[in-house]
């Protein structure tokens, strides 16, 4: 069954991408829990963040690093915190939230509803400044 992410993938469904490689791609959090929480995911459906190959597991770390120091240059922030919780949707993904206390991290708190024209905004902060 396609997920929501798999939609995103194939281009059915829109996405403020932040960025994107042959295997992985990274977009913003249309519910975020702060400006900028950025979603990555691989390109193949695998429900499970610890059924993803060892080696495609580590170049998923090692694109999301590349997405948090683009994410932190642009966003004012302390850290950018990693999560993954795996259970809204069954497509593996990381978490990158900039974070300046760890509640900002807190899943269970009302996330943020942003407009289109904000979380373009935000986009483009990111990925053309």
């Amino acid at each position: 069954m396609s997920t929501i992410f798999s939609r995103i993938i194939a281009g059915e469904m829109p996405c403020f991408k932040i960025e994107e490689d042959e295997n992985f791609l990274a977009f913003l959090d249309v519910n975020p829990l702060v400006k900028g929480h950025t979603l990555v995911i691989p390109k193949v459906e695998i429900d499970y963040i610890f059924d993803v190959e060892d080696e495609m597991l580590a170049q998923m770390i090692v694109f999301s690093k590349k997405v948090a120091r683009k994410l932190q240059s642009k966003i004012p922030c302390k850290r950018i915190g990693v999560s993954v919780i795996g259970l809204e949707v069954p497509h593996a993904h990381i978490h990158l939230i900039p974070i300046n206390s760890i509640s900002d991290m807190t899943f269970d708190k009302p996330k943020m509803k942003l407009e289109f024209s904000e979380l373009k905004q935000i986009q483009d902060l990111i990925v053309n400044s």
